[in-house]
């Protein structure tokens, strides 16, 4: 299990593993923002964990994390709301792109990435002070960031300086968030540090240079997510879970925290193509494909396995949608969206059960067993 706070509501503070997230949808249907609009949708849709960005915005009047946080309307709404589990991507005012750290990282981009980070954090510590709230703070692809692409010709990107700076980038981002902890006085809310890797087969079979091989093994960060797209997108359960073994293998010792440290942050399938040489999926597909992703994560013990995401954020220059939604652009709920649903409403009669007959919830490994044999049983199949 998660090293969390005990949690204060029940089943509104279980960790069913499972869940999706929201950035930058294309659509929406409502007068609400985009960002509160898909949060909602993600709320009714029986999860207890959300992802989204805490990034900068051109709002004159917002110049930090903090203020963002407290100050900017819908990311405060979202904050506010009755979910367990925030996972965050945290990018700063004094690093916007989160690579400024390519050509090193210098004391004063130092200081400044600190203090914003070691600020958001104790606010979130004290804001959601005895909520059971826990907050995941980390970034966007760091491959993307320190290579740029999968390919080999993309390998001289990871230069020894950019993989320093990074080395540096990470580190001073988790000793903000430990010290904000320790100085700040707390109970019931937790706030970890992760970063994200999604280049992990180059590293795991050729040995070329990525995040996993190279950063991960030098920097204490609490969580690692994984952007599974260089497994996910042919899933195969034992290339998932060999990647997972891979990076967990990479990780520095923390003591303070139980369990696997490792999450799939990302996967899922295009409707459309966006080039010739990418695979489109019908509604069907996408859902039996992720179905697939689902039950690696939950077998191997992820503390997530989180879906891209709830409507789709990537357009096509013909302007049609490339389909990566659980609820389409007409608002039509697609195959995948029906079978989280069906799965958060199995959970959360289980876990009520199993309170209710035992005194307890459920501990992650009973629940687990239970969730992969509930998604392996013919009748709980996509209709």
């Amino acid at each position: 299990m998660l090293a969390a706070p005990e949690p204060n509501g029940g089943l509104n503070h279980f960790n069913y593993v499972l869940g999706t997230q929201t950035f930058d949808p294309s659509y929406h249907f409502t007068k609400q923002t985009p960002l509160v609009e898909t949060a909602e949708a993600i709320q009714a849709l029986g999860s207890t964990v959300i992802k989204f960005a805490l990034t900068p915005k051109k709002q004159s009047a917002v110049h930090s994390l903090t203020e963002l946080a407290r100050d900017e309307p819908s990311h405060r709404h979202v904050l506010d709301m009755p979910f367990a589990y925030f996972v965050i991507w945290m990018h700063t005012y004094s690093n916007p792109g989160g690579g400024s750290w390519r050509n090193g990282f210098n004391k004063t981009a130092q200081t400044n990435e600190y203090r914003e980070v070691y600020d958001l954090v104790a606010y979130l510590l004290k804001t959601y002070d005895g909520s059971g709230k826990t907050f995941y703070l980390g970034h966007w692809e760091g491959d993307g960031m320190l290579r740029g692409s999968i390919g080999k010709e993309f390998d001289v990107r990871a230069t020894p300086v950019a993989i320093q700076g990074m080395i540096d980038w990470l580190t001073v981002r988790q000793r903000a968030v430990d010290d904000a902890k320790r100085d700040t006085p707390h109970h019931h809310v937790q706030v970890w540090h992760y970063t994200e890797v999604n280049h992990v087969t180059p590293a795991r079979d050729e040995d070329r240079p990525t995040v996993v091989n190279k950063v991960l093994p030098m920097v204490p960060v609490d969580f690692v997510s994984y952007s599974s797209y260089d497994t996910s997108n042919f899933p195969r359960p034992d290339n998932i879970k060999s990647a997972l073994d891979y990076i967990e293998s990479k990780l520095t010792p923390k003591p303070g925290i139980s369990g696997k440290r490792v999450f799939i942050g990302e996967y899922g399938y295009p409707i459309l193509k966006k080039t010739s040489k990418q695979n489109a999926h019908t509604p069907q597909e996408q859902e039996r494909l992720s179905r697939i992703v689902m039950l690696a994560g939950l077998e191997w013990g992820c503390p997530f396995v989180l879906y891209w995401e709830m409507y789709n954020n990537e357009v096509n220059s013909d302007g049609s949608q490339r389909g990566y939604w659980m609820i389409d652009d007409k608002g039509v709920k697609q195959p995948v969206y029906e079978t989280h649903r069906r799965y958060f409403e199995w959970a959360h009669r289980f876990v009520a059960a199993e309170t209710s007959r035992t005194g307890n919830a459920p501990d992650d490994l009973e629940f687990r067993t239970a969730a992969v044999n509930y998604l392996k049983a013919p009748e709980n199949n996509a209709k």
